[in-house]
């Protein structure tokens, strides 16, 4: 259905201690724990809204399979990601070619983003979707240049 929503994504994890405690240090509020079927839920957003979820699963090392997922946050929220991960001894990674000393965007949609890992090395990304016109021709660049090409 094309209007529909995309409620809740999951990730494995081959530890589900150290998964939920790094979710929990990016402030993602617990919804439910499976201990018998090693599961965690978490509310992303407002959970008094129950808008979206992720699940994270623990498996054993063979069955592990790295993956991705992006958070979206403001412009204003991207820019401070630096600083609240490296408070919680998080490491951002590069990108498409591109260190991490600022944001990259994906001018086709354009986007401005950060990335970084989880424990389990699932890649996730800090995401804010930007107000110009896309500019596929660019492909992939640092904020500031994108923000050059619109003076």
């Amino acid at each position: 259905m094309k209007n529909a929503e995309l409620y809740e994504t999951h990730v494995k994890t081959i530890s589900l201690e150290s998964a939920v405690a790094f979710y929990k240090s990016l402030g993602l509020e617990l919804a439910y724990f499976l201990e018998e079927r090693r599961v965690a839920f978490f509310f992303l957003g407002d959970s008094g809204k129950k808008q979206q979820m992720l699940g994270i699963w623990e498996v054993n090392e063979n069955d592990f399979v790295r993956s991705h997922f992006a958070f979206k946050v403001s412009l204003e929220q991207l820019r401070s990601v630096p600083t609240f991960l490296a408070a919680k001894g998080i490491e951002l990674s590069s990108s498409f070619g591109l260190d991490a000393s600022e944001p990259v965007v994906h001018a086709w949609m354009p986007a401005a983003c950060y990335y970084f890992a989880d424990p389990d090395g699932n890649s996730l990304e800090y995401l804010a979707l930007l107000d110009q016109k896309a500019k596929p021709e660019l492909g992939v660049l640092h904020l500031s240049e994108w923000e050059k090409a619109f003076q």
